[in-house]
């Protein structure tokens, strides 16, 4: 089947993004084609925007076009608890959740040796400065619930309990190797609410 270079530029381009293969591509590419050419300007505004404009929060890592993002700005937020989570796309559905009014702060990733990523390549050292200068006394790791994420869990309950703070971990209503993005929120409430310390075990 011929299809026009620009045509098959922007398939290729589409097919670059997460969960989308070709036949995806195609079908979002045809779309695009169609679209008034002011739509299709304001998808690439948007896009552009995004890119030059958004960056990380310099307290939490969240995103954000302003240096300090809205939700440290808050002064009606918990101050002493600290939602910690592996990135910025999974604090959406926590606040979905509505049960969840502390603060947050984004590691940037998880531990996974197979990956060659280390504690040291995660936002921790700016997670204990925060620890050290807001009055944190609770931390909820909110990391995936697979094998990644749990190392991450216990490694942060492993370097946080000793600061004489709780470290707990989303608990029921997640099952295992289950994505925290994908999570409705009811599922998200009945986590946090039912949050574990970390090296505790449940009772019998």
């Amino acid at each position: 089947m011929y299809i026009s270079e620009p045509v098959a530029r922007l398939i290729n381009e589409l097919m670059k993004l997460p969960s989308i293969g070709p036949r995806s591509a195609q079908r979002l590419a045809y779309h695009i084609v169609n679209i008034p050419i002011e739509d299709a300007a304001k998808l690439a505004r948007a896009i552009l925007d995004v890119k030059e404009k958004i960056h990380q929060c310099r307290i939490c890592h969240n995103l954000t076009d302003e240096e300090v993002c809205s939700i440290c700005t808050d002064e009606a937020r918990t101050t002493g608890m600290v939602c910690i989570v592996a990135s910025a796309k999974d604090i959406p559905p926590i606040e979905k959740a509505k049960v969840f009014r502390g603060k947050y702060h984004v590691l940037g990733g998880v531990i996974s040796p197979l990956d060659g990523i280390g504690p040291d390549r995660l936002n921790i050292k700016s997670l204990l400065a925060r620890i050290g200068t807001e009055g944190i006394n609770e931390a909820i790791v909110a990391t995936d619930s697979d094998t990644s994420g749990e190392v991450t869990a216990l490694y942060l309950a492993k370097i946080l309990s000793p600061l004489d703070i709780k470290v707990s971990r989303l608990a029921y209503g997640l099952p295992m190797g289950a994505a925290l993005e994908y999570a409705d929120e009811i599922t998200i409430s009945r986590a946090i609410e039912g949050r574990r310390e970390i090296g505790s075990t449940p009772a019998s």
